[in-house]
């Protein structure tokens, strides 16, 4: 597939305006988007597609329809913070409170293409590899607990380490609740970049699939999926690394990354980037949603479906192209 450069204007021809932000050349420049409180829990290291999710995310939060108030890490490789402190830097959110999983046996994974250490090498950030990080536990019940009640949006693109902790955390200093009650008074809704489905196997489900189960299991808000065969077909960063204008981090690490792996020669699937954007955006007119419940079997998922179950997970509706050119275009977004 071939692409040309696309830019956030761009995507008003393509019908695609309200999915990505307010754009002056259009009436829908006097609406006030609301902005959705977001912590963002990655594993940026193994998979690049993190670092096209964290653009997605800070894009929208640029166009005023996120809030971040916390990007985490499920990875304890001690390149993984360090990175999420560029990418938060760079597009001009550095105090964005942060930590890791700090539990027994936490993954901790790293990238063989190497562009964690580009990151870390060529872009301004304080966390420092080896550093001490704080609790990834702490840093959600703090930073939750600051939150209006019901309003947070929680987007998980990595392990399910951390949520499991939180679900499992008792009352502190920072909230009187235990982390499921603290999860249910300030939580609006769970999105998660795991399963396969109808049923299947997926990475982020099997590398800890005993935290998996708890958090699907027990999570007490509504959890909506991107499963594995909805990023599996948004082809995305190619058109990034061959966009001269475009000077930024994230086409650093694909440009990198891309280098090195002749698998992706034509880009890099898009399994986060999809989760950010429905986290943040809705899914319609993106996807539509198979309601029911997620069955864990280890590793694995299969699914039952219920029209009153908790979980959700994304059917593709809008043509796989014309999300792909969003979610691309998303990613050229450099900082202000």
């Amino acid at each position: 597939m071939q692409f040309k450069r696309i830019s956030l204007g761009c995507l008003v021809t393509l019908g695609l305006l309200n999915a990505c932000g307010p754009s002056s050349n259009s009436s829908a420049a006097k609406e006030t988007p609301s902005a959705v409180p977001v912590i963002l829990d990655t594993d940026i290291g193994p998979d690049y597609d993190d670092v096209g999710a964290m653009a997605v995310l800070h894009a929208l939060a640029d166009s005023g329809y996120a809030m971040p108030v916390a990007v985490v890490a499920s990875n304890a490789n001690e390149f993984t913070v360090p990175v999420i402190d560029v990418l938060n830097t760079y597009f001009g959110r550095p105090h964005l409170p942060t930590g890791g999983p700090k539990s027994a046996g936490a993954p901790n994974m790293t990238s063989p293409q190497g562009w964690p250490q580009l990151l870390v090498e060529k872009y301004p950030h304080q966390a420092q590899p080896g550093a001490e990080v704080p609790d990834a536990t702490r840093t959600y019940r703090e930073v939750l607990a600051l939150q209006p009640d019901t309003s947070v949006t929680i987007i998980t693109v990595g392990f399910l380490t951390n949520l499991a902790n939180l679900l499992e955390s008792p009352p502190d200093a920072a909230s009187p609740l235990s982390g499921k009650e603290l999860i249910g008074k300030k939580v609006k809704r769970l999105v998660s970049m795991a399963g396969k489905f109808p049923e299947g196997r997926e990475y982020n489900v099997f590398v800890d699939s005993t935290a998996s189960e708890k958090v699907f299991g027990q999570w007490p808000t509504e959890i909506i999926f991107s499963g594995f065969e909805i990023g599996r077909d948004v082809i995305t960063g190619l058109p990034l690394i061959n966009d001269a204008t475009v000077d930024s981090p994230v086409k650093a690490a694909y440009a990198k990354a891309i280098a090195f792996s002749k698998s992706d020669s034509a880009g890099r699937n898009s399994w986060d980037q999809t989760a950010v954007l429905v986290a943040i955006k809705g899914a319609s007119p993106y996807y539509d949603l198979q309601k029911g419940r997620y069955v864990a079997k280890g590793g694995n998922n299969s699914w039952v479906n219920d029209p009153a179950g908790p979980h959700a997970y994304l059917v593709p509706r809008m043509p796989v192209p014309q999300v792909t050119a969003l979610i691309e275009a998303l990613m050229h977004h450099q900082k202000k």
